[in-house]
């Protein structure tokens, strides 16, 4: 009974993870909502809790957490969740070719989350267990995907599956400086594009391979 009883979790908790890579990612902009998730599963918010623990534990999810000290509009206060597996996720989703990856609908999504994967371990190899990253998000839905705390500088990332990035995709850098205790380092876009090159006066575009 014992046994049946433990495959037929395993089981649950297998088509739980499919089901919670496909809803993040095609609700990337979405914040991660341990509610949404158990309504989803037909699961108590107790035992979606306890399977994200397991996950986190195994290195598959990260909570980005929102920064938001100082700022004076009310801002989001609760995480993203990132599929560090990229691998894994596109297997999931059924994706077993480069271009049936770059042609689907979720490409974008998929990018953020290795580039995210990658500046993470960058900490881990360094043995920073706890990195300085954080997101962005206002009431109105100004959003940065990524802040990089520098002591009392923030340094602004966006990333974009995009081989040419245009201004308007850092136009939510602007907020940071409502954060008066701060200051607001060199931004960036990691891209697809060929090389680094100046976006703005304070942010560059970076190709993805130079992370």
């Amino acid at each position: 009974m014992y046994a049946k009883t433990s495959y037929t979790n395993v089981i649950i908790m297998s088509n739980w993870i499919h089901i919670n890579v496909v809803h993040t990612l095609r609700n990337h902009r979405a914040i991660f909502n341990l509610t949404t998730m158990a309504e989803i599963c037909g699961k108590d918010v107790k035992t979606i809790r306890s399977w994200l623990s397991v996950l986190e534990s195994s290195g598959l999810v990260y909570l980005l957490e929102p920064y938001y000290n100082n700022f004076n509009k009310r801002l989001i206060k609760t995480p993203k969740l990132y599929f560090l597996d990229t691998g894994l996720a596109c297997w999931l989703l059924g994706w077993n070719t480069p271009e049936q990856l770059v042609k689907g609908a979720m490409w974008g999504h998929i990018f953020e989350s290795f580039v995210f994967a990658e500046i993470l371990k960058s900490y881990y190899n360094d043995g920073i267990v706890k990195p300085p990253l954080y997101y962005y998000r206002d009431a109105d839905k100004n959003e940065i995907d990524l802040l990089i705390e520098d002591g009392d500088t923030i340094h602004p990332i966006e990333i974009k599956a995009s081989s040419d990035p245009i201004q308007s995709m850092v136009r939510a850098f602007r907020y940071l400086h409502n954060n008066k205790s701060k200051s607001v380092g060199t931004g960036a876009v990691i891209c697809l594009s060929k090389g680094r090159l100046p976006l703005t006066d304070d942010v560059w575009t970076l190709p993805v391979g130079m992370i």
